[in-house]
């Protein structure tokens, strides 16, 4: 009977599915397709491979080992592989263009238009490397000589060795020529002088790898070569340290007491970097949304001080609570017992999807004493890394590091750090359109801001001590875009943004030298600090076009952000509400009410 039953199910699902017209199936099957590709994936993933290809084929670096499996990759660019990267631009620029844009999904539309964007991004920053090299080629008499040894071992012809042991030598007479000429300059620019010194690193490289290939294999140049390719060697680095002693910096540049020596870039370039990231404001535009935020934080500042019984001197407040630091070696447990208390509370309320895998895999380490100078908090991601004082710290930086540590300020920043923020964002991007390579920091760090920015909405911080923690992070969010634009804009110096921190958001004064030496020293994009609250405002921004107005619920638009990957802000709105897009879209979304 239940043979029977079953047949009859499958004869009329049978029958339902012959009914339904072809362009309904179809549209059916490609709303599962759109959840992991679009009409321009495979050209963007053709590219990515293609780019992959010239890089390690054109590579100063050995990539491969003795196992032929790749293990390195230099980002030095060679004018070869300048020029050969420029030419696939220009192929796939082209490609692109024969796409028919105006019959695309959503989701292909915000692809062409992103991986656009990815192409002018990275053409404009080779022609910018070019116009750097063609400044300091002239440095550089004899690297045609150093590439025209290494070519044809890229096919492992058979050399003379005396020969090459010649060639070698003649270059070390020409670099010694030409060490005595750059003694008598003045001096380069700070970007010539370190362009020059990275030129000078990547010929060694490249007759390293030279010499490696031959050596010990071919008995003629392992006889004839090894003594002139050592003087050559060191030749090239002292020829390096030379071009190094000749950098002068520029005012802005020097040292202004802080030991932290970055680059300003200036208000043209901040504009056009807030373009290519989708954001329609104006540097002047984001210090007044940080100020009428951080003015919020005050008054909410207030508020706890007064319930903490410290009426408007929030100051002794917050003092108060950094006191409340756990002891030596119970920083690890803590962090665990917070990290649960959040993600209970995200269940409870059913915010989101939480994978168990992701649940089950997320680590734990400790941070080291050197790392702490740049990293005076949490990092996290996969793996949480946590900064709290060992034995070998100074009893200063010991109580700076425990008091910056303390339970009530990591409340906001355990969730951030790991679910729902960069742990679980990791996760899913490795799981949905992984195709995409559209990373911005007002994504990555914007979300894992906005979990903040909810959790308080939604009552998560229960006493005045979890809200002044919270607080202490939302003021320093703030802080950040107003000394990183300041900065830049050359208003301020490295000692004004640590003096900002620790007077304004109330930072202990180490881990606000950490802070800023990590804004400026640690490889960080000029607009990577002032992306955590602007991506944080965006995010709520659209939380209330799609949520307060009933089109989504809190788990549909939290998990819809997790399924479209990393991406400007903007264009992720696009997809949600399903916008009309034209191939030249320019950014217009006003996300902030002044």
């Amino acid at each position: 009977m239940g043979n029977i039953s079953s047949k009859i199910q499958i004869l009329f699902l049978l029958n339902v599915a012959m009914m339904l017209p072809i362009n309904a199936l179809a549209q059916t099957s490609n709303l599962g397709l759109y959840e992991q590709t679009s009409e321009v994936n495979n050209t963007m993933v053709h590219y990515e491979a293609d780019k992959g290809s010239i890089i390690r084929f054109y590579s100063v670096a050995s990539t491969a080992d003795t196992y032929g499996t790749y293990f390195e990759r230099s980002d030095y660019n060679t004018p070869e592989r300048r020029e050969r990267l420029l030419t696939l631009i220009s192929q796939y620029q082209n490609t692109l263009k024969a796409l028919d844009f105006d019959t695309m999904n959503i989701n292909g539309k915000v692809d062409y238009i992103l991986f656009n964007r990815n192409l002018n991004n990275e053409k404009d920053a080779l022609v910018k490397q070019q116009k750097v090299y063609n400044k300091i080629k002239v440095y550089f008499p004899f690297e045609n000589q150093i590439y025209a040894l290494e070519k044809p071992r890229l096919r492992g012809n058979k050399v003379n060795g005396e020969a090459v042991a010649k060639e070698m030598n003649s270059l070390c007479k020409t670099i010694k020529e030409q060490i005595k000429t750059v003694e008598k300059i003045n001096g380069l620019d700070k970007e010539s002088s370190n362009f020059a010194v990275q030129h000078s690193k990547a010929l060694q490289q490249i007759l390293k790898k030279y010499f490696e290939f031959y050596n010990g294999y071919d008995p003629l140049f392992t006889w004839w070569v090894p003594k002139t390719y050592e003087d050559l060697d060191k030749l090239l680095a002292d020829y390096g340290t030379l071009l190094k002693s000749k950098k002068v910096e520029i005012s802005t540049q020097k040292d202004d007491g802080s030991g932290i020596i970055g680059n300003p870039i200036g208000r043209d370039e901040l504009i056009r970097q807030l373009e290519t990231e989708f954001i329609p404001y104006s540097p002047e535009e984001l210090v007044n949304i940080a100020n009428k935020e951080f003015a919020w934080c005050d008054a909410e500042l207030l508020k706890a001080s007064k319930e903490m019984g410290f009426g408007d001197n929030w100051k002794e407040a917050q003092e108060k609570v950094k006191t409340s630091f756990v002891a030596p070696g119970d920083q690890p447990q803590a962090m665990l017992d917070l990290y649960n208390q959040s993600v209970d509370f995200l269940k409870k309320n059913d915010l989101l999807t939480i994978p168990p895998i992701a649940e089950e895999t997320w680590r734990v380490y400790m941070m080291s004493p050197e790392a702490q100078k740049v990293n005076p908090f949490f990092l996290g991601g996969e793996s949480l890394i946590i900064s709290y004082p060992t034995n070998t710290m100074s009893y200063d930086e010991k109580m700076m590091s425990m008091r910056g540590n303390n339970p009530n300020f990591s409340r906001a920043t355990i969730h951030h750090e790991l679910i729902a923020g960069h742990h679980l964002q990791q996760f899913m991007r490795d799981r949905y359109k992984a195709y995409r390579h559209f990373d911005t920091p007002f994504w990555v760090e914007g979300n894992s801001l906005y979990w903040e920015m909810l959790l308080w909405d939604l009552k998560f911080p229960q006493t005045p001590q979890d809200k002044i923690g919270m607080l202490f992070w939302r003021m320093h969010r703030c802080a950040r875009i107003i000394f990183s634009l300041n900065y830049h804009l050359g208003k301020w110096t490295p000692q004004q943004c640590i003096d900002f921190l620790v007077d304004r958001v109330g930072h202990e004064r180490a881990n606000a030298e950490g802070e800023v030496r990590r804004s400026f020293e640690g490889g960080y994009s000029p607009l990577y600090q002032i992306a955590y609250m602007l991506g944080g405002l965006q995010f709520m921004a659209l939380k209330n076009e799609m949520v307060t107005t009933g089109k989504m619920s809190y788990k549909e638009y939290h998990d819809a952000i997790l399924h479209e990957n990393s991406m400007p802000i903007e264009l992720l709105r696009a997809i949600l509400t399903n916008q009309k897009l034209d191939r030249d879209f320019k950014t217009n979304w006003k996300f902030y009410k002044f």
